[in-house]
């Protein structure tokens, strides 16, 4: 009997949980219980196992790409074109949600009374300071092992980013043995995602079941405008600007999105990009960027180079501007771009990162701050795409970095998912480090 894909079971699970999830709607006596002591924790466990994953490869990937490396000079280019390309990106994306913000104007009709009916959210703190001294220190661990434990994954960069080059500078003999053990640990994480993966079907019907089951046509109607906006501007983002940015690297956007079909889906389902970050740094490095620069890239980009929530982030606040009947004019939107552009880094690739963006841009911008708990009952319809958006970016950028870096090699064959690959491949990755880093 031929072994189902991953796609395919991760595909029976959505379309699963989507039936399931339905189905409560008509049995409410049974819904909260099902959600509660079923549905829910099932999804928790998978989106729990990832996190887990993601601390530990994210360091040892970086420190190895570092260390392993020994041109700090490279690495530091690397870095610096990696942070430009995202600057760039992020705030075409934000200049993107804008316009469709202004052409589509979903917040234009909306009824306040339906809207406060129907959804409900317990909004994010404004108290701590969201201005730029306070973002960098934010990015700088007092505690790197509570860093670790609370998943914050800037400071696990910045510290990451230092162990790496403090340990590239040690002698050879005294840092091989460690670069060998942090080699290791990656390849071992790479293999646990492996194990993890089988999972993520139950995860998602879970999931997908909890999303289904919360909501009803009385919930998306008065939004149906929103959420429509949101995925138009979400697909043409994709292939018109990612696409177009492709294109003039040399790359086929459309090949792109096929090769990491799996991922998108997956990140799609869970509206997590944390969930698919290893399985993304295998299939991008497969696809012909070296190894160095992937590890290095894609963690970066998991908290600077988030396209898909840059770009609800315009669309999301001139909805409530509109729905408060709040004009704004261009030069407020100017400083709307300089707001967002400081405000979307450094979120998390979890889910509800959005909710924090979108608060401290309407607190930063003077408009209330009220008008998120309007979409917070949907939005997880709208993270979904978004999500898929921001793992699509990711996995470009290090291409367009590798070929601006000349170190860009053709794939010689199509890219496969991990699991799929013939075992031989296994030894490979603990030696990719210093295999890639040309």
């Amino acid at each position: 009997m031929a072994k189902t894909s991953l796609v395919t079971r991760i595909i029976v699970g959505l379309v699963l949980g989507v039936v399931v999830g339905a189905l409560l709607n008509f049995f409410p006596e049974y819904k909260a219980w099902i959600i509660s002591s079923f549905l829910q924790p099932v999804g928790d466990i998978f989106i729990k196992m990832m996190k887990m994953i993601v601390i530990p490869l994210v360091f040892a990937c970086m420190v190895g790409a570092i260390a392993g490396n020994g041109d700090s000079k490279a690495i530091g280019r690397v870095g610096v074109k990696a942070l430009f390309y995202f600057f760039v990106v992020t705030s075409i994306a934000i200049v993107c949600g804008l316009l469709v913000g202004n052409l589509a104007q979903p917040g234009v009709g909306a009824n306040l009374t339906t809207l406060t009916n129907t959804q409900s959210l317990s909004l994010p703190s404004t108290s701590e300071s969201t201005g730029f001294a306070q973002v960098i220190l934010n990015i700088i661990p007092d505690n790197i092992v509570g860093a670790m434990a609370q998943g914050k994954l800037l400071p696990v960069l910045f510290f990451s980013v230092m162990f790496g080059f403090g340990l590239s500078a040690l002698d050879k003999e005294k840092k091989m043995p460690l670069i060998a053990v942090v080699n290791a640990i990656s390849a071992t994480m790479f293999k646990v995602t492996h194990i993890v993966m089988h999972y993520s079907p139950i995860g998602i019907f879970g999931l997908i079941g909890v999303t289904v089951a919360n909501f009803g046509l009385s919930a998306l109607l008065p939004l149906a405008k929103l959420i429509a906006v949101t995925y138009v501007a979400v697909i043409l983002f994709g292939v018109v600007v990612l696409g177009g940015i492709a294109k003039v690297a040399g790359i086929n956007i459309f090949d792109l999105i096929k090769a990491i079909k799996d991922e998108l889906i997956l990140a799609f389902s869970t509206a997590a990009s944390a969930t698919v970050m290893p399985q993304l740094i295998e299939k991008v490095e497969a696809y012909g960027a070296p190894r160095s620069i992937a590890t290095l890239v894609i963690p970066t980009g998991y908290s600077f180079n988030l396209d898909g929530a840059s770009l609800f982030v315009g669309i999301g606040t001139l909805f409530i501007a509109q729905l408060y009947e709040i004009p704004l004019s261009l030069a407020d939107q100017a400083m709307l771009i300089i707001i967002m552009v400081l405000t979307s880094k450094g979120a998390a690739g979890v889910p509800g990162a959005m909710f924090v963006i979108l608060t401290a841009t309407l607190t930063s911008a003077g408009l209330p701050v009220e008008g998120i708990a309007f979409i917070a009952g949907v939005y997880r319809l709208m993270d979904m795409p978004i999500t898929a958006l921001n793992v699509l970016g990711n996995a470009l950028a290090p291409l367009v970095v590798a070929k601006w870096e000349n170190q860009y090699r053709m794939p010689a064959a199509p890219v496969v998912a991990p699991e799929e690959r013939p075992q031989v491949l296994t030894s490979s990755i603990s030696a990719g480090s210093s295999a890639n880093a040309t």
